[in-house]
């Protein structure tokens, strides 16, 4: 009966790499822990800047909404987007029709070094890709502060 002892060793699973096992083994035998696998986080629209001396350039991935779906809103140096999607399909098999609505909305914000011209904002939309030349309102630079 001495040979079933197994000694306890509290560093066991940190010396095998894995010194979360114990946590995940938990969170897998947690009652809700189901009911909570279905929830994803919300999507950001992923952006790209470019800064050049007279204007910024943003590209934002925004794939599948159409043009009319997209808002922009410039505020100084705070640029906000946001889309929506809502629409229907429907499959006819046979006799049966199979109709799924479907809908979403994204939004992102983001504030710039400088105050953006707004009468002179431009936005196209291709491919999936909403591009933004948003140039630099004359004046406004923000000053770096020298720290001694």
């Amino acid at each position: 009966m001495a040979n079933n002892l197994t000694r306890f060793d509290p560093f066991r699973e940190v010396l095998r790499g894995s010194p979360l096992r114990g946590i995940e083994e938990l969170m897998r035998d947690f009652p809700l822990a189901s009911s909570l696998r279905g929830f994803e986080p919300e999507r950001q629209i992923r952006i790209d800047v470019n800064e050049t001396d007279q204007a910024y350039v943003v590209k934002a991935d925004m794939p599948g909404y159409r043009k009319e779906d997209i808002k922009i809103a410039v505020d100084g140096s705070v640029v906000s987007i946001s889309a929506t999607m809502q629409g229907q399909e429907e499959k006819t098999e046979g006799d049966t029709v199979y109709s799924e609505r479907y809908s979403g909305s994204q939004y992102r914000s983001f504030t710039l070094a400088q105050e953006v011209d707004d009468t002179k904002t431009e936005a196209k939309y291709q491919d999936g890709v909403l591009s933004l030349t948003l140039p630099k309102k004359p004046g406004t630079a923000r000053k770096q502060i020298a720290i001694q």
